[in-house]
């Protein structure tokens, strides 16, 4: 299933596409370290394709088999174990980033057309989290909210927005 991003325009895209040489001109891009050496090779040309003209499925399909077979997991009482890289590993990583570049761009626009930004569940989720669900609704800070990403790459952001696998995003409103 989709993601609904109710925003995305050509605009928008203009400025995830920033976003993104943002992240590379200060060596930042997040490139996960389940994605093979091809795969690193291959993903920001795999991601700012996506943007211009495709959606979080697109990027999805095109780092099929730019992974590693398997990852090392740290194991609660340390150390690390070899584990099975999952099969739904191109899907995780494409809608996790798609998403962050796309709020990263709402915040652009917010900040300079004096919007807010207001948070909704942008995939369906046919069991969503209590803490997702408890976001539906609330309004967040664009200038916040933007610095959290740009300085937090990767999945965990101080304002936990988005979460990974949530589903959820955020949507201009007047």
């Amino acid at each position: 299933m989709a993601f609904v991003f109710k925003n995305l325009t050509t605009e928008t895209r203009e400025l995830m596409q920033e976003e993104v040489h943002y992240d590379l001109e200060r060596k930042c891009l997040y490139y996960s370290d389940r994605l093979s050496e091809h795969g690193k090779e291959l993903y920001a040309q795999f991601l700012l394709k996506s943007i211009e003209t495709g959606n979080e499925e697109a990027l999805a399909n095109s780092l099929v088999g730019c992974f590693n077979a398997c990852y090392q997991r740290r194991n609660p009482k340390g150390g690390y174990s070899l584990v099975k890289m999952p099969s739904n590993a191109a899907q995780m990583l494409a809608e996790g980033e798609y998403n962050r570049f796309y709020i990263r761009a709402l915040c652009r626009i917010a900040l300079v057309n004096n919007k807010k930004l207001k948070i909704y569940r942008a995939k369906l989720s046919y069991n969503p989290r209590i803490e997702s669900e408890m976001k539906i609704g609330q309004f967040v800070d664009a200038k916040t909210l933007l610095d959290d990403l740009r300085n937090n790459i990767g999945f965990e952001t101080v304002l936990k927005i988005p979460q990974p696998n949530s589903g959820l995003s955020v949507e201009l409103v007047d």
